[in-house]
């Protein structure tokens, strides 16, 4: 079976989904800022799958465009932005299954996704994920 023996993905394998998607022919810039830093395996699979999902939708829904991932590490928070220059006009804000599942993927580690079309164009999926557990997981009541 092909895949059984490959690590879970997670930030560390951006770069080559990244070239994956670049493949297609979708331009895309990737773009990390702040000090990266290893990850909850599941805070890292997450971040992995909002960029995947977004990359997805890029292919699937604004093709020709462009993309840009960008992830910024903050001392308590990832953000991560992924933009594509698409000029599909008739795109739905409340998002497919694939929105809502991102959404509710983030939201178990106490994040929050936004995603809508820009003005000018195109479509953005930002995603702010903690660094570090929720309060009430840590026992600091």
């Amino acid at each position: 079976i092909d895949g059984v023996y490959d690590p879970t993905p997670g930030l560390p394998q951006l770069s080559q989904l990244v070239d994956r998607v670049r493949a297609t022919g979708v331009e895309v810039a990737l773009d990390v800022s702040g000090k990266a830093r290893r990850l909850n395996p599941g805070v890292e699979l997450c971040a992995y799958r909002v960029v995947q999902e977004s990359l997805t939708n890029v292919i699937k829904h604004a093709l020709p465009a462009r993309a840009s991932v960008r992830l910024r590490y903050d001392c308590e928070e990832l953000v991560i932005t992924v933009t594509d220059d698409g000029a599909i006009p008739q795109r739905d804000e409340g998002g497919g299954l694939g929105l809502i599942g991102m959404r509710e993927r983030v939201r178990l580690y106490g994040g929050e996704v936004h995603a809508g079309p820009l003005p000018g164009g195109g479509f953005e999926v930002t995603a702010t994920l903690p660094l570090s557990p929720p309060q009430e997981e840590r026992g600091d009541q």
